[in-house]
C-alpha cells in the first residue's frame, strides 16, 4: 500500500501545469495539498464559501448552475485531466457559483485560498505566469460558452 505523504508526491510530479516552466512547478507544488476523491462525491455546492481552486489530475468532475426552476440543474461543463475547477471565487472572495461533482475517482492538486494569497506575495511573478494561465481557461470557456449560446439561437 502507497503511504498518503508518497502517493502526493507522484500526483504532483505527475501534473503538468502547461502555463508554467519547470522551476514554477516546483515552488508552486509547495502550496499544493493532494486528495483523492471517489466518484459521485459533491466537492462543493452552488453557494458554498470559497476554501480552494483544483487542478484536476486524474479523472472527471461535473460542474452545474441552478436554473429559476427548484430542484432544476444545468449541465455548464465535465472537466477531465489537465482542467483547473473553482478558480473564479479564489480571485474575489464570493460564494461558490456552481456545483462541482466528480463523475469517477478523482485525483486532484487543492489550492487554498490562503496559500493562494500566501504564494503571490511570496512570489508576485509566479502568482502573474498562474493567474494568465487562469486567466486563459476562463477565457476559452467563455468563448465555448458564446458558441454555444449562439448555437441555439
Amino acid at each position: 500500500m502507497i503511504k498518503a505523504e508518497d502517493l502526493c508526491a507522484k500526483i504532483k510530479k505527475e501534473w503538468s501545469f502547461q502555463f508554467l516552466n519547470e522551476t514554477d512547478e516546483a515552488i508552486l507544488v509547495d502550496y499544493l495539498e493532494c486528495c483523492q476523491v471517489p466518484a459521485e462525491e459533491t466537492l462543493w455546492h452552488e453557494g458554498d464559501g470559497c476554501g480552494a481552486l483544483v487542478f484536476i489530475v486524474t479523472g472527471r468532475l461535473e460542474v452545474s448552475k441552478q436554473t429559476e426552476f427548484e430542484g432544476k440543474n444545468v449541465i455548464v461543463g465535465v472537466y477531465g485531466a489537465g482542467s483547473i475547477v473553482g478558480e473564479l471565487c479564489i480571485l474575489k472572495a464570493m460564494p461558490r457559483i456552481v456545483t462541482a461533482v466528480t463523475l469517477t475517482d478523482c485525483e486532484l492538486l487543492t489550492l487554498s485560498s490562503v496559500n493562494f494569497n500566501l504564494l503571490t506575495e511570496r512570489h508576485p511573478e509566479l502568482g502573474v505566469r498562474l493567474l494568465k494561465g487562469m486567466l486563459a481557461t476562463v477565457s476559452i470557456r467563455l468563448s465555448k460558452a458564446f458558441g454555444r449560446l449562439a448555437a441555439i439561437f
